[in-house]
């Protein structure tokens, strides 16, 4: 499955140089997970507190290729695949105009409210199917 989201550069995400902060980067890709786990049927609200269960990054591996400026229109494009038991990584692109301008790899874990791994939930994995 591929997600795509639209995103606009405000003027509140631009450095003094009009250029998108980079940390900025970041919360974009944030928004792509999530409304890709929306779209997936996940209730987030209801896993932790229902199962006990919540998403956290553990890594974070980016590239800044090309800056983005203010009013540029974006698409956050994501894909994702499960590895292992309580993994869930996604690959992540910022393009402008079909240009990848920032690469990112996320790494997330399922977790126990406790701070525990635990195994992706069984709504996940049949949504998945055989991958997990």
């Amino acid at each position: 499955m591929t997600h795509r989201l639209p995103v606009r550069v405000y003027y509140e995400d631009t450095d003094m140089g009009g250029i998108v902060y980079y940390a900025n980067y970041l919360k974009y890709i944030e928004r792509g997970r999530s409304e890709l786990v929306e779209d997936l049927g996940l209730d987030q609200n209801r896993m932790k507190d229902e199962d006990g269960i919540v998403f956290v990054v553990r890594r974070v591996e980016a590239d800044y290729l090309a800056p983005a400026r203010l009013d540029d229109r974006l698409e956050v494009v994501t894909t994702h695949r499960p590895v292992g038991r309580s993994r869930w990584v996604f690959d992540q692109e910022v393009q402008r105009d079909g240009q990848v301008i920032f690469r990112a790899v996320v790494t997330a874990l399922c977790m126990t409210l406790n701070g525990r791994p635990t195994r992706l939930p069984a709504e996940l994995r049949s949504k998945l199917g055989d991958e997990v």
